[in-house]
């Protein structure tokens, strides 16, 4: 089934996970939209500014820190994904309780490992 996503933190460096999991989740079926400061692409997908709100995601995974965060939540929760998955090192339990009181659903997990245990 596909899970619309929406890799908040997209580079297009090679040896970072955001950038592993683009990938992955392409691979397994899913469709993406990438986020971030730098531009390029990953997985065919070019990396947008966090700008543009869709409405149509089912996840965004974190690959943010806590502390650059702040500047992101009107835009992370005015797109109301079903879920948000906060990678390891992006825990924030202020933007955590912040989504809760919005309906989303959180997880503190890793993207790649909930891909490759078939739980994502």
């Amino acid at each position: 089934m596909n899970k619309k996503t929406l890799v908040l933190g997209a580079t297009p460096n090679t040896s970072r996970y955001a950038y592993l999991a683009s990938n992955r989740l392409v691979r397994s079926g899913h469709s993406i939209v990438n986020v971030g400061l730098r531009s390029g692409e990953v997985a065919g997908v070019p990396i947008e500014k966090p700008e543009t709100i869709h409405k149509d995601i089912d996840t965004i995974t974190l690959y943010v820190g806590p502390h650059n965060q702040e500047g992101l939540y009107d835009y992370i929760l005015d797109t109301h994904p079903k879920r948000i998955i906060f990678n390891p090192g992006t825990e924030n339990p202020e933007l955590r309780r912040m989504a809760k009181e919005k309906g989303i659903e959180t997880e503190y997990a890793c993207t790649l490992v909930l891909l490759s245990i078939g739980q994502y």
